[in-house]
Formats: structure tokens, C-alpha cells, sequence
């Protein structure tokens, strides 16, 4: 599999870059600020249409959660944008086992109550304007091959323009306090009726 890199010169650059982007590209960025479990890792459940999804949760956990920032990508985008590997990007390097292996790695860092880890459930990009967010098995996998103490967090971020010539981003997020039994279909479940509240947030919106 690939593994993150550690490189403080490269990370802190980019750290000031996301931030920097953030506000220059978009007219405003809103989000939540939720309480967390401070002795748990969190791991951040998120729907994925674009580009700057893993950007904008980037500076999310920079201003809020605070916590070492890992994010699953695949092995396309590890290879392909260089400086990922050095703001925590991880991949499995090839299908099978390598991919288990992977999921077992994610589930040790989340044992580590710093960590916080960052995973598109869809598993690829989708339109921002669907009715509901699908979920590959990996995440349950991920979460089992963990001690489970853990902050779930949903994230759903839409973005829109309405009078302005830049966009404003938007990040609900939810704490949710999952059951001592997790199935994907019950994670499935909790996550889309979020997205639903979200949705809703987000359509009520004027200006």
C-alpha cells in the first residue's frame, strides 16, 4: 500500500495554501463547529462531487477538530497529485489484499486518539445534486479492524453561487452517536437522513 510521508516543511506550505485558496476562490465558507469526544479519533464520513472536498474538510479539521489529518484516496490520485501523500493520504496500492491491508491500517490509525481520518464512502466522484449517498463495504471493514472508540462524523457540503460571482461552500456536519452495533446499512442509513437535513439547510437559504 501507500503510506502517508512526513515532511513538516511541505505540510505547513501546504497548510497555509488550502487556507489560502479557500479564501481567495471562494466568496465565503460556512460550516458547523460541533463538540467531540476529546480521548477518540474522529472519522469523518463525507459525500463527494469535486475537487476541493478533501481541501475544504482539510481546513475544517485545522479550525475545529484539530487532530492528525489522514485522508483514503486511490491509488490514482496518491500517484498523481504529488503532495497528498504529505497531508496524510493513504491508498491501497493494488486490488485484493493490499485493499484489506489498507483498510486494517486505517482502522489502527483511528485507535489513535490524534488521528482523524477522512473517507468518501461513494468511492468516486458524483454529482453534488443527488438525491442520496451510496456506501462501499470498506468502510464497515475499516471501522471493525478498529477498537471502535471513535468520533463519527457526517459532513455534507454543498456549494452555490446565488448573487455573487464566487461560490460559498457549505459543510453541515453531525456528531453522530453511533450504537454499540454498526452495520453499513444502519451507517448508510444515519449518514443519508443528515444529508436529507442538510439538503433542506441548504435549499432554505436566501439572500
Amino acid at each position: 500500500m501507500y503510506y502517508p510521508r512526513k515532511n513538516t516543511i511541505i505540510h505547513k506550505f501546504f497548510s497555509w495554501y488550502i487556507q489560502f485558496i479557500i479564501n481567495k476562490d471562494f466568496a465565503a465558507f460556512n460550516y458547523d463547529n460541533i463538540e467531540l469526544k476529546k480521548d477518540s479519533s474522529v472519522l469523518v464520513l463525507a459525500n463527494h462531487f469535486s475537487w476541493w472536498d478533501g481541501f475544504l474538510i482539510f481546513y475544517i479539521n485545522k479550525k475545529v477538530f484539530k487532530k492528525q489529518f489522514h485522508v483514503l484516496v486511490n491509488a490514482e490520485n496518491y500517484s498523481k497529485v504529488s503532495f497528498l501523500k504529505y497531508l496524510g493520504a493513504f491508498a491501497a496500492e493494488h486490488s485484493g489484499k493490499d485493499v484489506l491491508d489498507t483498510l486494517n491500517y486505517a482502522g489502527k490509525l483511528l485507535d489513535n486518539p490524534d488521528n482523524l481520518i477522512l473517507v468518501f464512502p461513494q468511492g468516486k466522484l458524483y454529482s453534488n445534486h443527488l438525491k442520496s449517498v451510496t456506501f462501499e463495504k470498506g468502510v464497515m471493514q475499516m471501522i471493525n479492524s478498529s477498537q471502535k472508540k471513535i468520533n463519527v462524523v457526517f459532513a455534507a457540503t454543498f456549494i452555490d453561487f446565488f448573487s455573487k460571482r464566487k461560490a460559498s461552500a457549505y459543510t453541515y456536519l453531525q456528531n453522530w452517536e453511533n450504537e454499540e452495533y454498526i452495520s453499513l446499512q444502519l451507517l448508510k442509513s444515519a449518514y443519508n437522513k443528515h444529508y436529507d437535513n442538510s439538503v433542506v439547510k441548504q435549499t432554505q437559504i436566501t439572500e
